[in-house]
């Protein structure tokens, strides 16, 4: 794997980095003293490396911003959804013109009730791999299996006016195993109602980016960092890795 590779690279005495096979080598110190932008081909060992584990290397990075952000682990998610289930669905809000509902009691001791949203399109419930659902009061298992079987998953909760979406530390948008989300900064989040646009569509394709602007969200993009440093004997060299 990637971090036994790294490891590798640190034993051995010499380590060629770079491509460039048309260039011929270059010191580090002539490159630190070098304007930038230029391409260099370099030979150099890897001294240091971090983050130290690969799953570290992942953020979340906001494009308006700027900022950097630390990926939540289930169990933020977990207290997240467990906190909202403590509010009941509003059947109120339930068979709307745009979502057909269904809610039901749990058998085990709180008895939670939840619901779920199917979103229609000309009046009809689409294949389930292309339906998007909304689901109210139900556990991190829950949800789970709810994207094995649907496009997209909304996590959602109940006012008296509307649904909406729940804390921005949650994703506010699942796809099989991949959570979307938002900026708390600049995220202005929108009614769930506003989604109702997209299910009006001749084919609505419920792509994270368009669920995210008529949700108000500004969609926080999975990014890969590291940094390196780099050695050759005439010099050190800081290397910093950014990609999407």
């Amino acid at each position: 794997d990637f971090e036994s590779y790294l490891q590798r690279c640190q034993q051995l005495p010499v380590t060629v980095l770079t491509d460039h096979q048309d260039l011929s080598n270059t010191e580090l110190k002539t490159i630190m003293n070098s304007t930038v932008p230029q391409e260099y081909r370099i030979r150099a060992k890897l001294r240091t490396y971090k983050p130290q584990k690969l799953h570290q290397s992942v953020k979340l990075h906001c494009s308006k911003c700027k900022s950097l952000q630390e990926v939540p682990d289930g169990d933020d998610f977990d207290f997240i959804l467990k906190d909202s289930a403590a509010t009941a669905p509003n059947p109120e809000l339930h068979d709307t013109s745009w979502y057909d509902s269904v809610m039901w009691s749990t058998q085990d001791r709180k008895q939670r009730k939840i619901a779920i949203h199917f979103v229609r399109h000309d009046e009809m419930l689409q294949q389930p791999e292309d339906t998007l659902v909304m689901i109210e009061g139900g556990t991190l298992k829950e949800v789970w299996k709810l994207t094995k079987r649907f496009k997209y998953v909304i996590p959602v909760k109940s006012t008296q006016d509307d649904l909406e979406l729940l804390d921005l530390s949650a994703p506010f948008l699942l796809q099989g195993n991949v959570k979307y989300y938002g900026c708390k900064q600049c995220s202005t989040p929108k009614p769930i109602k506003n989604l109702s646009s997209i299910a009006a569509e001749e084919r609505p394709s419920w792509e994270p980016t368009e669920i995210a602007q008529a949700l108000g969200i500004e969609l926080l993009q999975y990014v890969f960092i590291m940094k390196f440093t780099l050695v050759d004997g005439k010099g050190a060299l800081n290397v910093y890795l950014f990609d999407y």
